[in-house]
């Protein structure tokens, strides 16, 4: 299960992301669909623990895998729980 909450993402002063939440359930199949630099490969890459969210704390965003929070991980920590829980299929 993936559970995400206020996911706000910015690029200087460009906000890609503006306060994204979604729950998918274990099983589920989901697609995300959008306009070209709608944000949807920026979502995947934090939810994929390759990018993190802008200012987690202060913008209150939650993210989990299966009931584990991984925003306030250190690098190491990341990606230890990305050896262990995350799968990636690259486009190219």
């Amino acid at each position: 299960m993936i559970t995400a909450v206020n996911v706000r993402k910015s690029y200087g002063n460009l906000e890609v992301l503006k306060g994204v939440n979604l729950h998918i359930k274990t099983g589920e199949v989901v697609s995300i669909v959008g306009e070209s630099g709608a944000g949807k490969s920026t979502l995947l890459q934090i939810l994929g623990t390759l990018d993190s969210p802008s200012n987690p704390v202060q913008n209150n965003t939650e993210i989990t895998l299966n009931g584990e929070s991984f925003i306030n991980m250190s690098d190491r920590q990341i990606s230890v729980f990305r050896n262990q829980n995350i799968g990636f299929v690259f486009q190219f």
